[in-house]
């Protein structure tokens, strides 16, 4: 198998998926947009990630590489490619398929849980439990691309996780979070930590214990194998 990233700034890397790749013996290339904003072409991968970003999708007047990320991410899901937006990789391909993305209601910042939308039986979808805590790090938000599948929800905000076809999956939390992800956008997003419903204070980001990041990560192995289940 092999994976391409899509990685916005130095501090919001693959995580946990590191050890996914690995243990798949999986190859991995990444664009890394704050070098350079060279893709691949669509036949030089199987799987395609866009992580996470302090930036907007709106902001293409600033960062004219997201027009080109957005038509890149939009063919490689109508190729066929399975493909994982995290975040702003969610909000991507959101905004690649016509949808509008938007500040929230609330922020979301820590360890909040997220509901698990309920289907018909034998919807082909990825099932998520009916409730999970997860981390959280984001300001806006999205609408539901044309016939997407709302997959999660919070109460802090309405579309958590989307799906499209069988091979593409939208995620606004972060399951690839580990204690030293949490510590790199802690430390380089503090001015973000600002008093409000639904955002921890850096100690209680902190505390959270090893099983948060260890049930998120596995959850995160089972979205990755449920996406590539035709290559592993």
């Amino acid at each position: 198998m092999r994976v391409h990233i899509l990685q916005h700034v130095p501090f919001e890397g693959p995580g946990s998926i590191h050890s996914w790749i690995a243990s798949r013996k999986a190859t991995v290339t990444t664009t890394r947009f704050f070098e350079s904003v060279s893709l691949p072409r669509q036949a030089d991968f199987d799987l395609l990630i866009a992580l996470g970003g302090p930036m907007s999708v709106n902001d293409e007047a600033e960062l004219p590489w997201l027009i080109a990320e957005k038509a890149f991410i939009r063919e490689s899901v109508q190729s066929g490619k399975a493909v994982l937006g995290i975040c702003l990789g969610a909000q991507l391909i959101a905004a690649a398929f016509g949808a509008r993305v938007y500040p929230g209601r609330h922020k979301e910042i820590g360890w909040f849980p997220v509901k698990a939308c309920r289907h018909e039986p034998g919807t082909f979808t990825f099932r998520f439990p009916e409730q999970v805590n997860v981390f959280h790090w984001h300001g806006e938000t999205f609408g539901l691309p044309p016939g997407a599948a709302h997959l999660a929800y919070s109460e802090g905000c309405l579309h958590q996780a989307f799906q499209m076809g069988p091979r593409t999956i939208g995620l606004q939390f972060h399951l690839e979070t580990t204690p030293e992800c949490a510590d790199s956008m802690i430390r380089n997003g503090r001015r973000e930590l600002l008093p409000a419903t639904y955002v921890q204070t850096e100690q209680e980001l902190r505390a959270a214990p090893p099983a948060c990041y260890a049930g998120i990560n596995e959850l995160m192995v089972q979205v990755l194998d449920y996406l590539t289940c035709k290559e592993v």
